[in-house]
Formats: structure tokens, sequence, C-alpha cells
């Protein structure tokens, strides 16, 4: 039978475990990446999108939510590191 102690503590079930530790870690963190390159494409991507529907010839609206996009994913992924 299992333990019930397991299924409260994750954690534990990597540590008596150790060689499964380094996958689930490469998954997270591979995981981490690709949420913050979607992000951060997603709002270039915007960004381009609304400087060409209002015309302007300077990437006003690109600069500014590729910087937003890029605090959005930095944000993200401190949360992630703080859990």
């Amino acid at each position: 039978m299992e333990d019930p102690s397991q299924k409260k503590n994750p954690r534990k079930n990597r540590e008596k475990n150790p060689e499964n530790n380094g996958l689930t870690e490469y998954a997270r963190y591979t995981g981490l990446g690709v949420q913050m390159i979607v992000i951060i494409l997603v709002t270039v991507w915007g960004g381009i999108k609304l400087d060409k529907l209002f015309g302007l010839v300077t990437p006003v609206f690109t600069v500014i939510l590729s910087l937003l996009g890029v605090l959005a994913a930095i944000y993200t992924a401190v949360k992630d590191f703080i859990k």
C-alpha cells in the first residue's frame, strides 16, 4: 500500500528518488522558458499589429509592448521560482 504522506508532499517523493529529480527539474525549467518566450513573442506580435493598424512609422507599440512582455515574463518566472 502507498503511504498517504507521499501524496501530501510531492517534494518528499523527489527526495526519495534522486534519479527522477533531474528530469523533473529539466521539464520544469524547460516549460518555464517556453512560457517566457511565448509571452514575449505574443506581446511583440501584438505591438507590430497595432503599429500597422495605426499606420505608425516609428514602432511605438512594438517597443512598449515588448518591454511589457519582458517584464511579464520575468514576473512569471520569479513567481514560479518562489513557488
